[in-house]
């Protein structure tokens, strides 16, 4: 399935605009983890662990838009948006939200 950022596909006309599309993913971040990449994983102010944790939050919330459009019979997501939030949790730790938003459509053939 597409999964575009623009609001159409060059070429292929929409058909049939099935809707509102998400994804949600929540990730958990360890205190203790958070605590060692400061130490260990920055390198140039990056961090593996959370470049990682990222790359993963946002892969399971496309992924779950894309069922639900699929769901709905579509065959392209457009105009796609990714948000991305931390929310912090009492005794320091915190969680990693990412949210996919899309239109689904039907494509022309």
């Amino acid at each position: 399935m597409l999964v575009l950022t623009t609001p159409n596909v060059e070429g292929k006309p929409i058909t049939e605009y099935l809707g509102i599309v998400t994804g949600e993913a929540i990730l958990g971040a360890n205190i203790f983890r958070d605590f060692f990449a400061g130490i260990r994983d920055v390198v140039g102010g990056r961090s593996n662990a959370y470049e990682e944790e990222l790359r993963k939050a946002k892969q399971i919330a496309i992924r779950e838009m894309v069922e639900e459009a699929s769901s709905r019979g579509a065959t392209a997501v457009v105009a796609v948006d990714l948000d991305y939030e931390t929310i912090t949790m009492g005794g320091g730790g915190g969680m990693l939200m990412v949210s996919a938003s899309g239109t689904a459509v039907k494509l022309s053939e």
